[in-house]
């Protein structure tokens, strides 16, 4: 017989990102987080391979990589605009962690595997930090994608690249609700 956890249930059923520009300090010290990247390290993980690992980014870490991709956007070329909105994603915020993809060669666990991994990582990083109380937003951007950006701004080993980076703070305003998904438009029910 099933134990249900009611109050589980009304966080998942309420549960909502927070964008990004609206969290401000404070945000959570080290001793607050560390039990919030112990939750995100809680997924389902094949194989026991840790796929993935957590790279905080404190507010001068910030602010160099927010230099550091106005530069690098300039010199890939990028619209002005597009660049601009890739320095605010650090230069806005306080707090993040990336959530870097490490994958495990090994002839059991699929990439794809370690991969679903490392976003489960991020959504669950996102739900732990909600579920204390903070705002908490995953994003990514031109500069994760960057392979010289990720190397020279978070020193990147080969073959590693940034699943998500999740802001963390205090939530400012709270957003309005956005559209959900018709649930039963998507979803297919197979009985034979």
């Amino acid at each position: 017989m099933p134990d249900p956890n009611p109050q589980a249930m009304e966080f998942f059923l309420t549960r909502r990102s927070r964008p990004a520009k609206i969290l401000r300090p404070p945000v959570p010290s080290r001793e607050e987080l560390l039990p919030i990247l112990t939750a995100a390290a809680r997924v389902p993980d094949h194989g026991k391979l840790e796929p993935w690992r957590f790279i905080v980014l404190e507010k001068q870490a910030l602010a160099r990589l927010a230099a550091q991709a106005g530069t690098r956007g300039e010199a890939m070329g990028l619209d002005p605009d597009r660049i601009a909105k890739g320095v605010l994603q650090f230069a806005d915020a306080d707090l993040a962690v990336a959530v870097v993809h490490v994958p495990r060669p090994t002839g059991k666990v699929p990439e794809i595997e370690q991969i679903l991994s490392a976003g489960a990582v991020c959504l669950t990083l996102v739900n732990a930090a909600l579920a204390s109380g903070w705002g908490a937003s995953w994003l990514t951007g031109w500069h994760v994608h960057d392979r010289e950006f990720c190397r020279e701004g978070l020193d990147l080993d080969d073959g590693e690249w940034v699943a998500g980076l999740v802001h963390i703070g205090t939530e400012t305003n709270a957003p309005p609700e956005r559209p959900r998904p018709d649930v039963p438009a998507i979803t297919t029910w197979v009985n034979a």
